[in-house]
C-alpha cells in the first residue's frame, strides 16, 4: 500500500464483504499502528496527461489464507479520518462456479483523483481529459464509490444465498483465456462500460461453451480500451482515446484496434451482439414496465403485466434495437417508456439463449444494483425508489442466480419467446 497523509500514524482493517449473518462484511486482517507522511505530489505524463502518484511504500498487506472475495481495506488515520481501498481476491478457478466479475477499468475510467480522468482534465474540460489513465493513484472521495454503489450489494446477495461463487476482475478476464472455463455464470455488475477486445472475446467464448451471463446494469462492454504496463511491468494504465483515437500512437504506427466505442468505426463491433441490447442514452428517471410478466425470471414477484416500478429506469439506458446486431431468438421482458434529452424511447429488459444451451439476462438499466439497496437508507442513493422496488429486483436477481448457477439455463428453463417485431413493429 501506498499512503500518504499529514496524521502522525494510521492503521489499515481489511473487511471481506459479503452476508455474515446481515453484517454484510467481516474484519479479517489488521495492521499495527504505521507511521504517516506526506508524499511527494503525483506526476502528470505529457502526451496522455495520466496522473500517477509515484510513492514510496509504507506497508504490505499480505493476502495468503484469505478466502477469494471483495474485500475493503479501510485506512483510519489518527486525526479520524478514514478512506477506502477496495481489492478484489481472485479465485484460482471458476469452475463449477458463478463468476463475479469486477469492472475495476470502470472505477479507474472515472477516477479523479490528482484532477483528471477519462473524461475531463484541467479546469473539467473534455479537451484537457487524460488519454490513459493509472491504477498507480488513489481513487478520489472516499475511495470506493463505484464498487459500493453498483457492485457491493449483489455480493451481499450471492453469499447469503450460499452459491458457489468465484471472484474476478474484468483486467484478469483480458489476461487469461482461461478465467472463466467451466463457470456456469459470469456476472457483469452494474456499471460495467470499459471493456478490452479480449476480455470480450474470453466472455464471448466462455457463453458459447455453457456459461450463461448476465449484465445487471446499462452501458456494459461500451468502450473499447487497451491495458499498458507500468513500471513494474504489470498491467497498470488503461488507454482509451475516445475520439481522439486517430492520436493514439498504437494505432497510427501498428494498427492496433482503436481504443473509442466498440460501435464506431473503424472495427465496429456493437456490444448489443453479446448483451442482446444497444446502450443509448443518458440522463433519464422513468418507471420500470415489466413486459411479459410470465417470465421465469419474474416468477413468485406477483407482477402482472403493466406492473411500473418508479425511477428503476435510470441513469443510463440500453434498448433493443433491431438494426443493431441483436441475438435471435431474444424476448423483451420488460419495456420502459422514457424521455431522455426531449426523446421519447424506451429502456428495454431483455433475455436470449445460444446453441450451447448458455442463457443471457440484460437489465437495460443502470439503477439494477442499486435498487438490491431501495428503502435502506444504505449508500443514500436510492433515487426514490421504495421498498417495493427492492423486493421486485431482489426477488428477480435470485429467481436468474439460483437458475444460472445450475448450469446452460436452456436445460433447465423454458426457451426465449421471440417478441421483438411484436414490440418494435419490425
Amino acid at each position: 500500500m501506498y499512503v500518504s497523509t499529514t496524521a502522525p500514524a494510521f492503521r489499515v482493517l481489511a473487511y471481506r464483504v459479503g452476508w455474515y449473518g446481515g453484517a454484510q462484511a467481516r474484519l479479517v486482517w489488521r495492521s499495527e499502528r504505521v507511521a504517516g507522511r506526506r508524499q511527494c505530489r503525483p506526476r502528470l505524463l505529457p502526451g496522455t496527461r495520466t496522473v500517477r502518484a509515484d510513492w514510496q511504500r509504507s506497508l504490505a498487506v499480505r493476502t495468503t489464507g484469505w478466502p477469494p472475495g471483495a474485500y475493503l481495506l479501510r485506512l483510519d488515520a489518527d486525526s479520524g479520518h478514514q478512506r477506502y481501498v477496495p481489492l478484489i481476491v481472485r479465485s484460482a478457478s471458476a469452475a463449477g462456479r458463478t463468476v463475479l466479475m469486477h469492472a475495476v477499468a470502470t472505477w479507474q475510467a472515472y477516477n479523479l483523483w490528482g484532477g483528471y480522468n477519462l473524461y475531463q482534465g484541467e479546469n473539467g474540460g473534455y479537451p484537457a481529459r487524460s488519454l490513459a489513465v493509472s491504477f498507480d493513484r488513489p481513487y478520489d472521495e472516499e475511495g470506493a464509490g463505484k464498487f459500493l454503489v453498483y457492485e457491493r450489494a449483489v455480493v451481499v446477495l450471492a453469499e447469503r444465498l450460499g452459491l458457489p461463487l468465484a471472484y474476478t476482475t474484468g483486467l484478469d478476464v483480458h489476461r487469461d483465456p482461461a478465467a472463466l472455463h467451466g463457470a456456469t455464470a459470469a456476472i457483469s455488475l452494474g456499471h460495467d462500460e470499459y471493456w478490452t477486445p479480449q476480455q470480450r472475446d474470453h466472455v464471448t467464448r466462455a457463453r458459447d461453451t455453457g456459461t450463461n451471463l448476465a449484465f445487471l446494469g446499462a452501458n456494459a462492454c461500451f468502450r473499447r480500451i487497451r491495458p499498458e504496463p507500468g513500471p513494474s511491468g504489470a498491467l497498470r494504465t488503461v488507454a482509451c482515446y475516445k475520439t481522439a483515437y486517430q492520436d493514439d500512437p498504437s494505432f497510427a504506427r501498428h494498427r492496433a484496434l482503436p481504443t473509442h466505442d466498440f460501435r464506431q468505426p473503424p472495427a465496429a463491433d456493437p456490444e448489443s451482439s453479446l448483451t442482446g441490447v444497444f446502450y443509448e442514452g443518458y440522463p433519464t428517471d422513468a418507471p420500470y414496465v415489466v413486459h411479459r410478466a410470465d417470465h421465469w425470471l419474474f416468477a413468485g414477484t406477483g407482477v402482472r403485466s403493466g406492473a411500473s416500478f418508479d425511477h428503476l429506469v435510470g441513469v443510463e439506458y440500453d434498448r433493443v434495437t433491431p438494426e443493431a446486431p441483436t441475438p435471435r431468438p431474444l424476448e423483451i421482458l420488460a419495456h420502459s417508456p422514457l424521455v431522455c434529452a426531449g426523446r421519447h424511447s424506451h429502456a428495454d429488459s431483455a433475455y436470449y439463449t445460444v446453441p450451447s444451451g448458455a442463457g443471457v439476462f440484460s437489465s437495460g438499466t443502470m439503477r439494477w444494483v442499486e435498487a438490491l439497496m431501495a428503502g435502506t437508507g444504505d449508500d443514500g442513493r436510492a433515487h426514490g425508489m421504495d421498498t417495493r422496488a427492492r423486493a421486485f429486483v431482489t426477488r428477480t436477481t435470485e429467481n436468474l442466480l439460483h437458475a444460472f448457477a445450475e448450469g446452460p439455463a436452456a436445460t433447465s428453463r423454458p426457451l426465449p419467446r421471440h417478441n421483438v417485431p411484436e414490440v418494435y413493429g419490425t
